[in-house]
């Protein structure tokens, strides 16, 4: 049984054929759950943020004309470099995971070639035992060998030491990621989300949830 007291989740997006949102206001109806319809003061607040906080604004706006300017066009790599053209950031941070070196460095030459100036950390930095954060040597990859802990905090401090305007991300773990989000000083984007199985594209699983990865439609097992 649901108690009324915890918070109900949010899914009415999930479940919507109109997509009013997209539209100009009151030429499509919204579904009975939709959030403009519930929770219409916060939304009002939020758009009045969006005009009354300059910096928000420019920033949104940045985003908003990086969409346009390449949309359907443009690579990732080249809607990065756009973007941080349009909010001044000339020297890009490069926050990778070890297993993506080359990446990272291909990344780098690119960002180089077009005017920016790099700063790069490895995830491994600072060669942490994963036993100092309370791991067994069986919770390890290898057990039985020394494992450095991947360190986002470390990274996200070197390259706001470094002076970083625009952290890129390159294949953090799934956590690892989200530390570093939490910590980077500067603003962050992601140019490559680990998926060590389907060769760094994590679509392919949604994709293919219906055969090759039906698996995961199936719920945990006991």
């Amino acid at each position: 049984m649901r108690n009324d007291d915890q918070p109900q989740p949010l899914n009415a997006c999930l479940q919507c054929t109109t997509q009013a949102c997209s539209g100009a206001p009151g030429s499509l109806e919204h579904p009975p759950a939709c959030p403009m319809l519930n929770h219409p003061e916060l939304l009002a607040e939020i758009a009045r943020q969006y005009v009354d906080d300059a910096a928000l604004r420019e920033f949104a706006a940045a985003a908003a004309r990086t969409e346009a300017g390449g949309y359907c066009r443009d690579t990732r790599v080249e809607e990065i470099m756009a973007f941080a053209r349009r909010i001044g950031a000339e020297h890009l941070g490069i926050a990778c995971c070890v297993g993506l070196r080359r990446e990272a460095a291909l990344a780098a030459d690119i960002f180089q070639a077009n005017g920016f100036l790099v700063s790069c950390v490895i995830c491994k930095v600072g060669s942490v035992p994963k036993e100092d954060i309370g791991l067994a040597d069986a919770e390890k990859i290898r057990p039985g060998q020394f494992e450095g802990l991947c360190n986002p905090l470390a990274q996200a401090r070197l390259l706001a030491a470094a002076g970083t305007e625009l952290n890129v991300l390159i294949g953090l773990c799934v956590g690892h990621d989200s530390l570093f989000f939490q910590h980077s000083e500067a603003p962050v984007t992601v140019l490559v989300a680990k998926d060590r199985v389907t060769g760094h594209n994590p679509a392919a699983a949604l994709y293919l949830s219906h055969s090759y990865y039906r698996r995961l439609r199936q719920g945990e097992k006991e």
